[in-house]
């Protein structure tokens, strides 16, 4: 199998979104940015800060982030590991980014009066709505729990669908969208 080297020197990258032109748009968690890679380039698009993670395209044709706020990084045999709750922990988001400025709103920071720990990962539904998972944090002595959450893209709904879950990460639907 052959592999081509398409962006180096990211900052732990994850939650890839092909667009229409053929361009990527990554978040990098360690740098607190989203980036789109075309052509061999890459461009910083936003800057929220914390620790973005996963990504989609509403059905506005805006971006979707999962902000988990940020960790601590270890390097470990030349890999970087991401760690506990950091000291500059900014607090667990959903994020809206206007694709053509950059301006990133913040959606959704609670559910029923519980601050957000971790967003992680999201997927839109056929409805428009999206559900997404929240890791939770760690740190030195414990662990957060998390769960799954569903909430509407305008800011007027979010709710819980499941919790007490340890570390929940990606997520997604079957092809028929009930599952």
């Amino acid at each position: 199998m052959d592999f081509e080297v398409v962006a180096s020197g990211l900052g732990f990258p994850e939650g890839p979104v092909v667009m229409e032109d053929g361009s990527v748009i990554i978040v990098e968690i360690q740098k607190g940015c989203i980036s789109r890679l075309w052509n061999g380039k890459r461009e910083v698009i936003a800057t929220p800060g914390g620790g973005p993670n996963g990504l989609a395209i509403g059905p506005d044709g805006a971006l979707y982030c999962c902000n988990n706020g940020g960790f601590e990084y270890h390097e470990v045999g030349g890999l970087t590991i991401p760690g506990n709750c950091p000291p500059d922990y900014s607090g667990g988001r959903i994020e809206r980014i206007d694709l053509s400025t950059g301006k990133v709103d913040r959606l959704y920071e609670a559910v029923d009066g519980q601050s957000l720990r971790g967003p992680n990962d999201i997927v839109f539904d056929k409805e428009g709505g999206f559900y997404f998972t929240d890791l939770g944090k760690g740190f030195s002595r414990h662990r957060d729990h998390g769960g799954v959450y569903y909430a509407k893209p305008d800011g007027s709904l979010i709710k819980e669908v499941d919790y007490h879950h340890i570390s929940p990460n990606g997520c997604g639907l079957s092809p028929d969208g009930k599952t």
